[in-house]
């Protein structure tokens, strides 16, 4: 696409920002999705406590405002050959705001923070909960409509933006006034730096930021009534929902999913990066789950809307950096070399847990620990033990899917910064018995932003045009090494997953009530 200023054509680009959980980056592309230039600078992440986990609202909008003019700059172009802005933002983080000043009441609460742990733990045994689910389980009998069942089934969790923000209006005064005042804006990222951008003048989301805080109705695309009355949050602090594109912001996970083209039912994208997750195109209707899948929106294009089935393991990233801080290896690109520098973890389990266990566990208490630790063990069996849990919970997630979904798979693409080490890849086609490709791009979700704000300008014309950009680095097939049975493996690694299963189950609940 070109821009014409003064008779003269112009070649123009497409802006686009990931802000991610440990960075924000900002890519150019060019009308071939070739990146032209970059820029990207860390976040820094807040722990006042144990488990509280924040972000400062205006750093983070200093770093978005630095990676946009740094990229451009490294582009070499000029910022008036940007035909539009893509952004997409890791979701469930959120803040709150002066609605006259633009001031914020408090940090980012991040979508890791577990200051509402107890309060989700409460609600989920409560009586009123087992009622909801009661009379939700009649209605659904009555009436087989899905909604009801979703409500039947509905579990709390703490990723979920409800109980962080009922605890922080319950905790901070200042807060509940402004709200009584008429005097509060509530807003994930997309929505600060949306409101930031316009100057205050729009406050407002698009449908797969809504619709992975917990308060939105995915069947009837609308903010949760019942829910918010439900759990005493106000409406009246919530913001407009627009198309996906319209604002030209997106949630991370649902833009990896756009920018690796799974646009037909049965595509799966799995992102492995700060967390794992896992998602499934489910078309036109969202997937009720009994062990913990969360449908979201994918995008709504005009009138089209598409649905994920999600799930998610919270600590991806977060075990492979930790291990480097305790210096097991001093870079990541020899995990994969001392892995397999060695024929087996020597027995050692590693259980991923720094977040508690999500999906299908779902337990909020359970505790990272290695076992089965030994004199004979080495860092190299501790590097492997940690890699292995990776493709572990892959394949729990994977399976969970299967059995819910019935939805045939069509294709299986990875992505993230944990997808460029080839041992997890290549364990992951073992125990999925299936082929998983590997983008030459790693960072999806910058692109998929970038493919949907494109769309909107017309800077690209179609999905159909966008498939045809796609680019494979390498496709990693089962190996005969793991003989497959159905529903799970056999050969060398079913004692490995039932022992690494059995150090989830010690795990478990570790921090709940002696």
């Amino acid at each position: 696409m070109e821009i014409q200023r003064n008779g003269f054509k112009r070649e123009s680009y497409i802006l686009s920002v990931d802000v991610g959980t440990t960075s924000i980056r900002c890519h150019v592309f060019d009308k071939e999705a070739q990146i032209r230039g970059s820029c990207i600078t860390k976040v820094n992440l807040l722990y006042p406590e144990p488990g509280l986990v924040e972000l400062d609202p205006e750093e983070l909008w200093r770093g978005f405002v630095k990676v946009v003019n740094g990229a451009v700059q490294d582009s070499g172009l000029q910022m008036r050959q940007m035909e539009t802005l893509g952004i997409s933002t890791q979701r469930g983080t959120f803040t709150t705001w002066d609605r006259k000043t633009g001031v914020p009441f408090h940090n980012f609460i991040s979508w890791q923070d577990l200051r509402a742990v107890e309060l989700v733990r409460s609600w989920n045994n409560s009586c009123t909960m087992k009622a909801i689910h009661g009379v939700m389980m009649v209605l659904h009998f009555l009436s087989k409509n899905k909604r009801f069942q979703a409500a039947s089934l509905i579990v709390f969790s703490t990723q979920h933006v409800t109980f962080r923000l009922a605890w922080a209006l319950r905790h901070w005064k200042q807060l509940s006034q402004a709200v009584a005042e008429g005097n509060c804006c509530f807003g994930t990222i997309d929505t600060w730096l949306l409101y930031k951008l316009t100057k205050g003048l729009v406050h407002a989301t698009d449908y797969s930021n809504a619709s992975a805080t917990g308060m939105f109705d995915s069947y009837q695309l609308c903010w949760s009534e019942f829910l918010c009355c439900l759990v005493s949050l106000p409406l009246s602090i919530l913001p407009k929902v627009l198309n996906t594109g319209l604002g030209f912001g997106m949630a991370d996970q649902q833009a990896a999913m756009f920018g690796e083209c799974c646009f037909d039912i049965g595509d799966v994208k799995i992102t492995m990066g700060t967390g794992t997750f896992m998602n499934i195109n489910t078309g036109s209707e969202p997937h009720t789950s009994v062990a913990g899948l969360y449908p979201v929106v994918g995008w709504k294009i005009g009138p089209e809307v598409v649905y994920l089935a999600e799930g998610n393991a919270a600590d991806t990233g977060t075990a492979i950096k930790w291990a480097q801080e305790l210096e097991l290896f001093s870079d990541v690109r020899e995990t994969d070399a001392m892995a397999n520098s060695v024929a087996n973890s020597d027995g050692v389990c590693f259980v991923p847990s720094f977040s508690g266990l999500q999906a299908p566990l779902n337990d909020p208490k359970a505790c990272a620990s290695f076992m089965g630790l030994k004199p004979s063990t080495t860092k190299s069996h501790l590097v492997r033990a940690i890699l292995e849990s990776v493709a572990f919970r892959n394949k729990q997630l994977y399976e969970t899917m299967l059995r819910e979904t019935h939805i045939p798979i069509r294709k299986i693409r990875a992505d993230g910064g944990i997808c460029t080490n080839d041992f997890v890849m290549q364990l992951t086609a073992d125990l999925f018995g299936r082929k998983v490709a590997r983008p030459t791009q790693h960072e999806m979700s910058c692109l998929g932003a970038a493919f949907v704000a494109g769309l909107e300008v017309g800077f690209w014309k179609s999905q159909d045009e966008l498939k045809k950009l796609q680019r494979t680095d390498r496709v990693f097939l089962p190996r005969n090494l793991y003989r497959m049975g159905d529903g799970g493996t056999e050969g060398e690694y079913t004692p490995i997953l039932q022992r690494w299963e059995q150090a989830l189950k010690r795990s478990m609940n570790w921090y709940g009530n002696p």
